[in-house]
């Protein structure tokens, strides 16, 4: 094996597209990217986190103290704990009796 003969692994490597070279490919004319439009044009990329001129996410948050609302009602329950639960039906009532799920899902799910 010389170094002038090792050659990339069939499929490993893709020929570039050649566009713009009239409407006998699919690639002729507007060159896949459509017509008009920002992406249609050369440099036409917008920023990290930009949403088309709606309120960006960063921007919608507070910078400190946000607590999400659905948060609270969520809970992990792992299947060893339900393992050791005898019972044939799992509800939520048993799941707190059980101390498995915390008491405030009592107060907030009216049960």
């Amino acid at each position: 094996m010389y170094l002038n003969t090792i050659k990339s692994a069939d499929g490993a490597k893709k020929s570039a597209k050649r566009v713009g070279r009239g409407i006998g490919c699919t690639l002729g004319k507007t060159c896949g990217r459509g017509h008009k439009g920002q992406k249609a044009r050369a440099g036409g990329f917008h920023k990290v986190g930009f949403e088309g001129g709606q309120m960006p996410l960063q921007r919608r948050l507070p910078k400190i103290g946000f607590k999400s609302k659905s948060a609270k009602f969520s809970a992990e329950v792992r299947l060893h704990e339900l393992n050791h639960i005898v019972s044939d039906v799992i509800n939520l009532k048993l799941l707190i009796a059980e101390n498995i799920v915390p008491i405030f899902y009592q107060i907030s799910k009216n049960y």
